[in-house]
Order: C-alpha cells, then sequence, then structure tokens
C-alpha cells in the first residue's frame, strides 16, 4: 500500500517555479506534514512543516520568502509552491507525514514516521 506520493518534480531554470504535491491515505492519519530534500552528499533537510489541524506552518531558512506549504485535506495532499529557485535548491525533495505535532521539532526528520519516495528538483541554467 503506497501510502504517500510525491509530484510535480522537475528541471527549471534559476529563478522558475514548481509546484510539488504529496498524495495518500497517510495524511489523514496526519497530524503535521513535511517537506524535506536531500542535496547530493548532504543530510536530509527539513523544508517545510504544516500542522494539519489548524495550518500552523514552518519553514527553513533557506525556504522562507520562497516557498509556501499548503493543504487541501479535501484532497488529503500537501502542496510545496517554490519560487525564486536557485541552483542550491536541488535535491530529491520527499514528503512525510507525522502522527504528533511539535513546533519545536517540525523539520526534524525523526518526527515523521511515513514517508514519500522522493521527487527529483533540478535547477540549472
Amino acid at each position: 500500500q503506497v501510502r504517500l506520493v510525491e509530484s510535480g518534480g522537475g528541471s527549471v531554470q534559476p529563478g522558475g517555479s514548481l509546484r510539488l504535491s504529496c498524495s495518500g491515505s497517510e495524511y489523514t492519519n496526519a497530524v503535521m506534514m513535511g517537506w524535506f530534500r536531500q542535496r547530493p552528499g548532504k543530510m536530509r533537510e527539513g523544508v517545510a512543516a504544516i500542522v494539519t489541524g489548524d495550518s500552523d506552518t514552518y519553514y527553513s531558512d533557506s525556504a522562507k520568502g520562497r516557498f509556501t506549504i499548503t493543504q487541501d485535506s479535501a484532497a488529503n495532499t500537501v502542496y510545496l509552491q517554490m519560487n525564486s529557485l536557485k541552483p542550491e535548491d536541488t535535491a530529491m525533495y520527499y514528503c512525510a507525514s507525522a502522527r504528533r505535532k511539535s513546533g519545536m521539532f517540525a523539520l526534524q526528520a525523526g518526527m515523521y514516521g511515513s514517508w514519500g519516495q522522493g521527487t527529483q528538483v533540478t535547477v540549472s541554467s
């Protein structure tokens, strides 16, 4: 059973935009949903998170002002709108779900128990 599936990745030029989507049955059990990324040779890092109940959001410093996380609970879907993309945003992007809430640890991978397979984002001229 596939619990979370990401889509929307692709190749874009610097300054461009992409919208990632994450859908799946695990959303219905989630208290928080997060977007993470793993750049080549780097550790997985939290990008953005949203509390499903009240839509509180959390962003990494690199994402603030450029990325927006939203949700459509009727569609069991979380989105990550990424604008003003930079080459350093190139990474595999993953969504994940957590069954508890923590503002302090919202962007920590250890909070999240279910993960999608990832979608590749490449920013290059």
